[in-house]
């Protein structure tokens, strides 16, 4: 058999790997391999495949190379629900990062999978063992101790997933997340510079929640340098939430504690500590100066203005589809911890 073009015959429709075997004198298994660049084709066989393939002018077919390779083309995003006043059940700061992850997903040629999971359902073994997804992305799992016991069995399992949020001592999982240590920082060196000396702080300060405890920790580091002893904070445990905030002022307030700083773990828990704040007369920030964490989008609009720690969501989705992208294809992980910025706003004195 030739590969002279002029000697092949005229084909009608698409050509195939059927029609390229042919004119290559091989078997289709073959010019299958030779495409995949596999190394038990030699290089002179394969030079003959792809003339042929260029002169056809032969586009692979993704979806029958991926069932081949059992590659999807799909990473599965797993959000958990949050607690919401509306129905979304989405923890806002998270909206922003679904679309930078949406976007990160196209540029490379992925279709995104997105689904709620709960708590007690099975997830851990729905999608890359049933060949739904790739790999896995996880956002918004709250509490560490919650999820620990499934997080342990996708390790076991070998299965390609990242998630957001803080490193954990001992769990190997590749995490993007924020410097939320240095985020607690630095909302608490503002507060200072604006010459505030009793500090409050709203989230749950535990490892099981080791985003919020970063935060707190943070905080915590920057009033001793200042010399203000840990033990004159005030400190509530809140979840995600605007009426944990609330309630947790008025907490505050019936304990009888005083403050001139608030930092909260998050926009939503700081918008509802500031409307409990001045439902007990308080004026924002002349009595108490605050600072959230996140800089969703309703913080730039509250009532005063939230000044905020903001993390780069842009930026994390993109590197939370890359690393998993990287995993998948047993590369070398990329970038995981973020610099995150203050945002001064009203609550903490700036002008409009």
């Amino acid at each position: 058999m030739t590969s002279d073009k002029s000697q092949w015959p005229v084909l009608k429709g698409k050509a195939t790997s059927f029609d390229i075997a042919y004119l290559a004198g091989v078997s289709q298994s073959t010019v299958s391999r030779a495409l995949r660049d596999s190394p038990a084709v030699n290089q002179e066989t394969k030079d003959k495949i792809f003339a042929i393939a260029k002169q056809l002018n032969y586009k692979v077919d993704k979806n029958a190379s991926n069932l081949r390779k059992q590659r999807s083309g799909t990473l599965a995003l797993l959000l958990f629900e949050d607690p919401t006043v509306d129905e979304s059940q989405i923890n806002p700061f998270f909206l922003s990062m679904l679309g930078s992850i949406t976007r990160a997903c196209s540029q490379r040629g992925h279709d995104l999978l997105v689904s709620f999971q709960q708590l007690s359902n099975d997830w851990h073994a729905d999608y890359e063992d049933s060949k739904k997804a790739d790999g896995i992305i996880l956002l918004g799992y709250g509490d560490y101790k919650d999820y620990e016991e499934k997080l342990d069995t996708l390790l076991a399992q070998q299965t390609h997933f990242v998630c957001w949020g803080a490193e954990v001592l001992n769990h190997p999982e590749v995490t993007i997340r924020s410097n939320n240590l240095e985020g607690g920082k630095l909302a608490g060196q503002h507060l200072l510079s604006l010459g505030r000396r009793r500090f409050a702080f709203i989230g749950n300060a535990s490892a099981g929640s080791p985003e919020f405890f970063d935060r707190y920790q943070g905080m915590l580091k920057a009033i001793a340098e200042a010399g203000i002893d840990e033990s004159q904070v005030a400190q509530l445990d809140a979840i995600s939430t605007e009426q944990a905030g609330f309630d947790a002022i008025m907490q505050l307030h019936a304990q009888g504690k005083t403050f001139d700083a608030l930092f909260c773990a998050s926009d939503l828990i700081a918008i509802g500590a500031m409307r409990a704040l001045q439902k007990l007369g308080k004026r924002i920030p002349d009595d108490v100066a605050v600072v959230g964490f996140d800089d969703i989008p309703v913080a730039s609009f509250s009532s005063p203005a939230l000044t905020t720690i903001a993390q780069n969501t842009s930026l994390a989705g993109e590197m939370l589809v890359v690393n998993l992208l990287r995993l998948i294809n047993h590369e070398q992980v990329a970038l995981t911890e973020i610099e995150p910025k203050i945002v001064v706003r009203q609550s903490c004195g700036a002008q409009n």
